[in-house]
């Protein structure tokens, strides 16, 4: 029995003890003294949210796939444990061996949200890492992240040595590897860190020198040596169906967020949003053969015991064998009693019939995602939704017996006016009043409720959009009022209800998705304030955040209030994810002649992405 690393005494006094003690269904146990090579996988946040991410799953699974290595996970303690590790001076351990972090080879971290930046350099400061990569030894683990966020690894480029962009199936195993024969020798941390920046896709900030021009936009940035590439290129996995995936994934002790088997069915998308960094990054779209889905399928179920299976996609109704999946799993769950779930459905025909099969409508409601009031806004950010699309399958919906809607917009997209926002309530008062001009009063199944969400828009890297410019919490408090305020004049408004999201998390995490190295210092500054867990509204402050932005100097305008010149060095022009910056500008200019741009399977727009040599692009070439 592994001996646990808190006491009875601690684990006594904290919220869910579970999160702390490993030993979970189908975890990985290794004796030490077997492996060359020790990986902390790390999610910067609470245990059930951590244990719900699938790219974790896969590089856990893939790891220990591997003689040689053991992965184990790490999740943020909650403050309750975080504050008496601190005072106890008991340093972060991994679930599996309940032994330090320090001890370990690699510490990786994966980066799915701005908001978790200072969870980062609490897991560092908990294991007993330094904090910034400048002031690591040899002794010291190697720090590597990846994620969504590395795609702008610039402000936390001070906390890592390493940055993974692209797929984790394709170059870990090279990475590892080289580890290896630096260590058989005399192990130089500088030496390793500079082999390791000539592994394709592989990112050392400690390599690359930035310089800023008087106005503090980037004048230039350099690889101080020649060995190592000016431009860091996406590394894709384009041999999905034969690509490592988990058939004995990790069974949390506790509730997850996503407490379900997630079977992941397709990466990349053909619809082209341009608010989308997802829809970007991960290009080409690749399927996954029906097949292998079917077994994988089987395989898991027989290996948790959850109650529920999830498809993993930016847009599952675009999955082409989506009606032979459907058909096995709802013969292959129906006597286990497992229910199906179906996230990222487009409101269609077909969707709302495979729905009605696969879930209890008195339960349910359904969800569209228009982005956008108005006709003229969705062309701008190329949603390829008219409102013939939303009114028609919300009409289907409610005859086969739903009466619940939650719709999601943004406030803020660029070219936004009073008229697009005030079409937010019109459309939802459309909505309503297609239920009660549908569904005839005695068979309604009470009344219709209709549910709209905005946030408020957020430009990242790699989209079309990156050059926007943003608003302050003000205003996008203002834009919220006068959808709300419109809102109480719609005729339906008694089955509507309105929410929006919080304005000043919005800026700061525009700030931090477009920042450049000299922002790592503000998120040292609210950490060594006390600052972290700044993804939980009770615990973020955002005071703290613009104290730290005066006292480093930093200027929120610069960063997320400014429209950026098409010419402009971004922070993050040095990666290379295959689709081309020309793409982009044309794509920034057709939105504002309002023009939509066909999806990958209806037309190819030349986005770059053919040269990865498969997926979508080469559909009528198979």
């Amino acid at each position: 029995m592994t001996k646990l690393a808190l006491s009875d005494e601690i684990l006594m006094q904290i919220d869910k003890p579970a999160r702390y003690i490993g030993n979970e269904l189908n975890a990985v146990k290794k004796n030490k003294a077997d492996v060359d090579i020790r990986f902390a996988m790390c999610f910067p946040d609470v245990y059930e949210i951590g244990m719900s991410h699938l790219g974790i799953q896969i590089l856990y699974d893939m790891f220990n796939k591997r003689s040689d290595t053991w992965c184990e996970r790490v999740y943020s303690p909650w403050p309750d444990l975080h504050a008496i590790m601190k005072e106890q001076n008991i340093p972060l351990f991994g679930l599996e061996s309940q032994e330090p972090l320090k001890e370990f080879d690699f510490i990786g971290i994966t980066l799915q949200y701005e908001m978790c930046y200072t969870n980062i350099l609490q897991i560092l400061d908990l294991s007993q890492v330094p904090l910034l990569s400048k002031d690591r030894t040899n002794d010291d683990p190697i720090v590597i992240g990846g994620g969504p966020c590395s795609y702008n690894p610039e402000p936390i480029a001070d906390f890592f040595d390493i940055f993974y962009i692209g797929e984790g199936e394709v170059v870990y195993g090279k990475l590892l590897e080289l580890y290896k024969e630096h260590k058989k020798g005399c192990y130089d941390r500088a030496a390793f860190l500079h082999d390791a920046a000539k592994i394709p896709g592989l990112y050392v900030p400690a390599l690359y020198e930035v310089t800023y021009r008087e106005d503090n936009t980037i004048a230039a940035f350099t690889p101080i040596y020649d060995d190592i590439p000016h431009t860091i290129k996406k590394q894709v996995e384009m041999q999905l169906s034969e690509a490592v995936y988990p058939e004995k994934p990790v069974v949390p002790f506790i509730k997850a967020t996503q407490d379900r088997i997630v079977l992941e069915i397709q990466r990349g998308c053909i619809r082209g949003c341009r608010f989308c960094q997802a829809g970007m990054i991960y290009r080409p779209n690749r399927e996954k053969r029906v097949s292998d889905l079917k077994e994988k399928a089987r395989q898991m179920i027989r290996n948790t015991g959850y109650e529920e299976i999830s498809l993993s996609s930016l847009s599952s109704s675009d999955y082409k064998e989506l009606p032979e999946l459907l058909d096995f799993l709802m013969d292959e769950c129906k006597d286990q009693h497992i229910n199906i779930s179906l996230p990222s459905l487009r409101i269609d025909a077909f969707s709302l019939d495979v729905m009605s099969k696969v879930q209890d409508v008195k339960k349910s409601s359904l969800t569209f995602a228009p982005e956008a009031g108005s006709q003229r806004m969705r062309n701008v950010i190329n949603k390829g939704l008219t409102v013939e699309n939303i009114l028609g399958g919300a009409e289907e919906a409610f005859k086969g017996g739903w009466n619940k809607v939650k719709l999601y917009f943004m406030l803020g997209l660029p070219t936004e006016t009073e008229e697009d926002m005030r079409a937010i309530p019109e459309l939802a008062n459309d909505i309503a009043a297609l239920y009660y001009d549908t569904v005839p009063k005695e068979q309604r199944n009470g009344k219709c409720q209709v549910t709209i969400s905005t946030s408020f828009f957020v430009p990242k890297p790699f989209t079309p959009f990156q050059w926007a410019g943003m608003f302050t919490p003000d205003d996008y408090l203002g834009r919220a009022k006068i959808v709300n305020d419109h809102l109480k004049e719609q005729l339906n408004h008694k089955s509507i209800r309105y929410n929006w999201h919080e304005a000043d998390v919005t800026v700061l995490e525009g700030l931090l998705a477009r920042g450049d190295r000299r922002v790592a210092k503000a998120i040292l500054y609210v950490y060594e304030h006390g600052g972290f867990f700044d993804a939980w509204r009770e615990i973020f402050d955002y005071n703290r955040w613009l104290e730290a932005f005066e006292a480093c100097g930093l200027s929120i305008d610069f960063y997320a209030l400014r429209e950026r010149p098409l010419d402009e060095i971004l922070p993050w022009d040095f990666i290379d994810i295959g689709v081309t910056k020309e793409f982009m500008i044309r794509e920034w200019n057709q939105a504002h002649k309002e023009t939509v741009t066909p999806n990958c399977r209806m037309r190819c727009s030349g986005c770059g992405a053919k040269e990865f040599h498969g997926g979508v692009c080469y559909e009528d070439k198979n």
